[in-house]
């Protein structure tokens, strides 16, 4: 019993936590905005730039699968809570 609220507990946190993906995905956001607006003054400003907005599109890639991860983690306490009932 003392096993299982530990994993509760720290599950909750986890769920709770989930806030942080909502404001990553504005810091995304804010970051595409302002890259967008910058200027390149050299070809290789220029090139930092290209490979500043691919990065950033391979980060919002990889927090698109995060968060389909916990959406399908959140089903599966579900039905885990729903069997300990």
């Amino acid at each position: 019993v003392e096993i299982m609220t530990d994993l509760s507990a720290l599950t909750r946190k986890f769920l709770l936590g989930e806030s942080r993906i909502a404001g990553v995905a504005s810091y995304i956001q804010n970051l595409s905005e302002i890259l967008s607006q910058v200027r390149p003054r050299s070809r290789t400003d220029e090139r930092r730039m290209e490979i500043a907005k691919e990065n950033l599109r391979e980060i919002k890639r990889h927090v698109r699968k995060l968060e389909e991860k916990v959406i399908l983690l959140e089903e599966h306490i579900g039905v885990l809570e729903e069997g300990n009932k």
